[in-house]
């Protein structure tokens, strides 16, 4: 198994291939069925299933690509702190 450190540069590159790209397939194919996507203070989701995450995607694409400011194991999560950069930031788990 791969590293936090690798898992999550390759996280953040496929991501921002895709705001380049608006081409979401490769980025969506490292979600699992029922993977879920929550935000803390934004006005989006909980979305639940990669059907639904994918269908986020395509309807309201972000527009800003992102890198990595930290990121750290977590039990079983990866704890990853990001910057926008258009800036602002926030954090993410991945698991």
């Amino acid at each position: 198994m791969a590293d936090v450190t690798d898992r999550v540069e390759e996280h953040f590159r496929l991501f921002n291939e895709a705001v380049r790209t608006r081409d979401w397939a490769a980025f969506l194919a490292t979600f699992a069925p029922d993977a879920v996507m929550r935000f803390e203070g934004v006005p989006a989701g909980p979305y639940e299933g990669l059907d639904r995450i994918a269908r986020a995607y395509a309807e309201q694409p972000p527009s800003d690509t992102m890198r990595c400011v930290s990121d750290a194991r977590d039990d079983d999560h990866d704890v990853v702190r990001f910057a926008w950069d258009a800036g602002g930031g926030g954090t993410l788990q991945v698991g």
